[in-house]
């Protein structure tokens, strides 16, 4: 076994252990080496307060200014406050209660300076509030080091910890494991080293956590960034190698039947991207193969057409497909434009056509069996469902080619329930991203994927304009707002109205929108239901207007939408479910309330609901927040550009790498503790040719025994989950 995968029970003694688990979930001796410091502080470095947050562990580095004796209020006694300050001479509190005061007191001298971690707070009036630590557990320099001398020039780690568990205590845990050490298997091999200047990995893990300076830091930070790059490209590329490996029948093009029936009655012309992309796919589609490929592309940019196109080759071939949406009115409204789209060709017609088959699991039983006799009989050559489609009774005559729209919200255990369904061989399988990712997180997230993007919008789609109202600043800016609205209407168009969450319900839709603020002073997000009651007996009084969330039976659901399609309404009030996917040429204006509650890559999704019919597309983003605030500034980035790659950029800078590879939806933590996915580009891209070359040489690992086993360690460990979110 290697030292890596030693137990920390064994390593430290268990009270220390048992706090490294329950505080940061590290378990093995690789865990812990893997924890690297957040940052690091010098003797004479004080950091800012500025990036503190509410309830959030923190470690502050500063200075004591004075003490203060204070009287209880309530009961007898005195409190010890403790004034210190930061490298911009802002100031934080400590406060400490009981004997810990007169410990803390006898320590904590003006001019000492140090480390002090706990809960940080605010405290004092509303106008004038004051950062607290109450009770932090603290480490003063001087005691804290061997020397000062020794401390002077070697910079001090600052480690991210928790309630109980301080930065200084893993330090020194840190410290026992490297004394006992020993020499590594080094996974990366020494020519590849030698040819990137890279150290040893046994000499990063010791600069990382016991820099003598600050170029130590450097050298060991670039040695661990190309570790994590390279292993997880190796993961990737032998995931598709894998792939190919499985057979798949081929679905060739025929060049006649419903493809060519449908290309014939489209009513406008492919864009060249859409034609390229096409071709890409046909071709993989005639391997004998799985296709695995990825289509994103910008909103608008016609995805849903590239990926019909796939599906009626493959029912030209005698196969069936099967389109997985995450949520039902998705679905239903995948279901809806493939029917429109088809026309006679999916009633039979003089082609013999296909059925359109939807299958979700809210509808009725006769409904049910006879989706369920289409999908297996064959009848049905294209299923359009939700996770519906992926229950063991769900079977299918000759499942050919998988979509799966918005791939991120499904993990590899589903993907895999539905590829089972092709019996002995794998469906093809196309993944479709509405969210267009830079090109490296691409390499990093679908690196298993191949990859085709589609950057040009079809002719007749009209340009989209995108306000800031604020709210807040200019009263009249929103009653604006709803002047526009109505002039929309007047001119036979339609309009959304976005709220964060449903209303008072019993499990109102908990996505990231309707997280409430931490900030006790600020009103909860407006809800769909609320701002209804208020637009039907104010300034809509007279509209014709409807609500939609996921709350609502799927009958009503599938109900207004149908109405909204027909222009039966004027202005439909809904959360997020209309995201993605809805397609109403007529409407023209997207509201957005508390628009700062929801993500750049989300508002993005939303406003491209407009402008979708050749009409001008005007959004409206309405949020409290003052210019200068970081949530003013992201929604300011979403009206100066309609570059969604772009965008992206910028969501991805203000979001956890974790988040973007999947782990927070599984819960898991990433694995990526150096590597920034925007940042080191370079990195990921050299890391994966060395790995591409490597794998190439030995696809097996045979001749790299430390690699191999490097490789396993990151697949066996339930942390490495989020990789199978791609």
């Amino acid at each position: 076994m290697s030292r890596f995968d030693e137990p920390l029970t064994k390593a430290l003694d268990p009270k220390t252990a048992k706090l490294l688990h329950s505080v940061l979930s590290l378990e093995t001796v690789g865990d812990l080496l893997r924890h690297y410091p957040r940052r690091y502080a010098e003797r004479g470095e004080l950091t800012s307060l500025d990036s503190l947050e509410v309830d959030e562990h923190v470690t502050v580095v500063g200075e004591v200014t004075r003490l203060m004796r204070k009287p209880m209020r309530n009961r007898g006694g005195t409190w010890l406050e403790v004034e210190v300050v930061d490298g911009d001479r802002n100031k934080i509190y400590l406060s400490f209660f009981g004997k810990g005061s007169h410990v803390a007191e006898s320590r904590l001298k003006p001019g000492r300076r140090g480390m002090f971690a706990g809960k940080v707070g605010l405290f004092g009036s509303r106008t004038s509030p004051r950062w607290q630590l109450a009770h932090p557990e603290f480490e003063l320099f001087e005691e804290s080091e061997a020397s000062v001398e020794e401390f002077a020039a070697a910079p001090v780690p600052i480690y991210p910890a928790g309630k109980d568990l301080t930065p200084w205590a893993i330090r020194r845990a840190v410290g026992v494991v490297l004394d006992t050490l020993g020499p590594l298997d080094d996974p990366l091999p020494a020519e590849l080293r030698a040819r990137h200047h890279l150290p040893e990995l046994g000499d990063a893990l010791v600069a990382i956590h016991r820099p003598k300076d600050f170029g130590d830091v450097q050298r060991a930070r670039k040695r661990l960034k190309f570790d994590e790059a390279f292993l997880l490209q190796a993961v990737l590329l032998q995931r598709r190698q894998a792939a190919t490996a499985w057979p798949a029948k081929p679905r060739p093009s025929t060049g006649d039947g419903l493809l060519a029936a449908f290309d014939a009655r489209l009513p406008f012309q492919l864009t060249e991207g859409q034609a390229e992309v096409g071709e890409e796919i046909a071709a993989d589609l005639a391997l004998e193969h799985p296709m695995h490929r990825l289509l994103q592309g910008e909103v608008g940019a016609g995805k849903t057409v590239v990926a019909l196109r796939a599906m009626l080759q493959v029912v030209d071939a005698g196969g069936q497909a099967a389109l997985l949406a995450p949520t039902e009115v998705l679905a239903q409204q995948h279901h809806r434009s493939i029917t429109n789209m088809l026309g006679d060709l999916a009633q039979g017609g003089m082609f013999g056509g296909t059925a359109v088959t939807l299958l979700t699991g809210s509808m009725g039983a006769a409904a049910r069996r006879s989706a369920l006799l289409d999908a297996a009989s064959g009848t049905g050559g294209i299923v359009v469902g939700t996770h519906a489609l992926l229950q063991e009774h769900v079977q299918f005559a000759d499942l050919g080619l998988v979509v799966v729209d918005e791939q991120h919200r499904f993990g590899v255990e589903q993907r895999d329930a539905l590829r089972e369904k092709a019996g002995g061989t794998r469906p093809h399988v196309l993944v479709m991203t509405a969210t267009p990712i830079p090109r490296t997180v691409a390499m990093t997230v679908f690196g298993d994927l191949e990859v085709s993007t589609l950057s040009q919008l079809p002719s007749g789609r009209a340009p989209i304009t995108t306000h800031v109202v604020p709210a807040a600043e200019k009263p009249h800016y929103l009653e604006r707002t709803w002047q526009r609205v109505r002039e929309e209407v007047a001119l036979g168009r339609q309009a959304y109205i976005v709220c964060p969450r449903i209303g008072d319900l019993e499990g109102d839709e908990g996505d990231l929108a309707s997280a409430a603020s931490t900030d006790e002073d600020r009103r909860p997000p407006l809800a769909v239901l609320d701002v209804a009651e208020l637009l039907s007996q104010g300034p809509f009084q007279d509209l014709r207007l409807e609500v939609l969330h996921g709350k609502l039976p799927p009958e009503e659901k599938e109900a207004v939408m149908r109405s909204f399609t027909r222009g039966e309404l004027d202005i439909m009030i809904a959360t997020t479910v209309i995201e993605v996917g809805v397609d109403v040429p007529n409407s023209s204006v997207m509201i957005i309330m508390d628009a700062d509650r929801f993500g750049v890559s989300q508002l993005h999704q939303l406003r491209g609901r407009v402008g979708r019919g050749g009409l001008p597309g005007l959004c409206l983003l309405v949020s409290d927040f003052p210019e200068g605030t970081p949530a003013r500034a992201r929604l300011d980035a979403v009206a100066a550009t309609l570059d969604g790659f772009e965008l992206s950029r910028v969501d991805l800078e203000q979001r956890r790498e974790g988040d973007v590879l999947g782990a927070a939806q599984s819960g898991k933590r990433s694995s990526l503790k150096m590597l920034q996915l925007l940042r080191d580009e370079e990195v990921i891209a050299t890391a994966r040719d060395e790995a591409a070359a490597l794998l190439a040489e030995d696809p097996a690992l045979a001749s790299h025994e430390a690699l191999r086993a490097e490789i396993d360690r990151l697949l066996a460990d339930e942390r490495a989950e989020y990789l199978e979110k791609t």
